[in-house]
């Protein structure tokens, strides 16, 4: 497995893996404990509260972020709307922003599905990294395809002990229960667990489990971060692994903000957002020849020299 850039470089990506495996793990190794009698009545329920109120999977409404009313209905479309037609010579004028980390090469057997390179994502809800990344990951692919069903969640604001976990309430999407078409690319999608925390565990309820060919790919590939999300493997040529730009330029935003700022390439979530965006597009143009040319501009082949 390559990995670009200097020494520094490559030790402070290190360290920020490390301190989002340290999140997760934090969390697991506290909350394996079961949660007294009172606390599983008042997750019970808030659970039940949001199982009655929204047809996706539950969100908490805990504190520590931005008002986490979700977006439904017409609010909803126009944030799904607004983020997967930011224009090209928007996410062009970015570049590579403020992303801090890029694609690196692997080596494997092509993966593939459906005829066509399939890009493999795994996180989970209450992951603020994976929040700040889903962001990036639909810009990016809204360039090859299409998103059907795509609903909006949060990253969660407290684990199953009521510590309070990092960049709290991010405003994001999730990729539960949505479909993706596309002429040029397979893209997968595996949400590991929600954002509120299983009353008999302590830890968050697990949603999706991947088959034991992707777990197979995360345990190969992101064993050395200790299985680390989110984790992006793209055709078995590519991988990230955690955040690929800062998730606090997020912070206290709503969902309607982080579209509008897309759309405003001197703004820092656009600088961050669209920055990893190119890098994603850059990552899967790799994939299919550099196809389509709407998608594969000069900019984000400039990017691919990158990767090593």
């Amino acid at each position: 497995m390559g990995e670009g850039g200097t020494a520094g470089q490559q030790s402070s990506r290190r360290d920020r893996i490390a301190a989002q495996r340290a999140s997760a793990q934090r969390v697991q190794r506290r909350n394996r404990l079961l949660i007294a009698g009172g606390a599983i009545v008042a997750v019970v329920a808030i659970v039940l509260g949001f199982a009655l109120s929204s047809g996706n999977s539950p969100a908490t409404s805990s504190g520590g972020g931005p008002t986490t009313t979700l977006p439904s209905g017409a609010a909803l479309a126009q944030v799904v709307s607004t983020t997967t037609t930011v224009p090209a010579a928007t996410v062009d004028t970015v570049g590579a922003g403020t992303a801090t980390t890029k694609p690196m090469p692997i080596t494997g057997a092509p993966l593939t599905s459906g005829g066509k390179p399939e890009m493999l994502y795994m996180g989970a809800e209450y992951c603020p990294y994976c929040a700040a990344e889903r962001w990036a990951m639909v810009v990016a692919l809204s360039r090859f395809g299409t998103f059907h069903g795509l609903n909006a969640t949060h990253s969660a604001a407290k684990d199953g002990s009521g510590a309070a976990e990092p960049f709290p309430n991010t405003a994001t999407f999730t990729f539960y229960r949505s479909t993706y078409t596309s002429t040029y690319v397979t893209f997968t999608p595996v949400e590991l667990n929600t954002n509120i925390p299983d009353p008999s565990t302590g830890f968050y309820t697990t949603l999706q489990t991947p088959t034991a060919a992707q777990q197979a790919l995360l345990s190969k590939y992101d064993g050395a971060s200790g299985g680390a999300i989110p984790f992006i493997d793209y055709g078995n040529k590519l991988m990230t692994v955690g955040a690929t730009y800062d998730p606090g330029v997020l912070a206290g935003l709503t969902w309607s903000q982080i579209a509008n700022d897309l759309h405003n390439p001197n703004s820092p979530v656009a600088k961050a957002a669209l920055g990893a965006a190119n890098y994603t597009t850059a990552a899967i143009c790799s994939l299919t020849g550099d196809q389509p040319a709407t998608a594969c501009t000069s900019v984000v082949k400039s990017l691919q020299a990158q990767f090593g």
